[in-house]
C-alpha cells in the first residue's frame, strides 16, 4: 500500500493508475501551462521511463493519488528524507493555498 502521506523521492519510478508506462519524479509541485483558471498544480512532475525527458512536452504531472504502485523506491537517506517529507508537507500545503486563493480564485491581498 502507498503511503498517502509521503512524497516520494526524486527518482522514484511509479505507474499511474490506469496507465502502462512507468513514470520517473524529477519534481515536486509543478504547475501546468495555460490560462490561470485553467492551470492545474501537481504534488510532482516526471516523465516516462525510461525514455526521460525528450522535450518539454513530455513532461507529466500527476499527485500522489493517482499512483497504482511503486515500482523502484528512490535513494531515500532516513534522517535527510524525514526533513524532506516535512518540509515538503509543509511548504505543498502553504502553496497549494496560495494557488486555489490566487491563481483559481483570483483574490490578491
Amino acid at each position: 500500500m502507498i503511503d498517502k502521506e509521503k512524497y516520494l523521492p526524486i527518482g522514484t519510478v511509479v505507474l499511474l493508475k490506469g496507465g502502462n508506462k512507468n513514470v520517473m519524479i524529477t519534481s515536486y509541485l509543478i504547475f501546468s501551462n495555460g490560462n490561470d483558471k485553467d492551470k492545474k498544480m501537481y504534488d510532482y512532475g516526471g516523465c516516462q521511463f525510461p525514455e526521460g525527458v525528450m522535450d518539454s512536452n513530455t513532461a507529466i504531472g500527476f499527485n500522489h493519488s493517482d499512483i497504482e504502485k511503486i515500482v523502484f523506491l528512490g535513494f531515500e537517506e532516513d534522517n535527510d528524507f524525514k526533513l524532506l517529507n516535512d518540509a515538503m508537507r509543509k511548504f505543498g500545503d502553504d502553496v497549494k493555498e496560495e494557488f486555489v486563493k490566487t491563481v483559481l480564485n483570483g483574490e490578491t491581498e
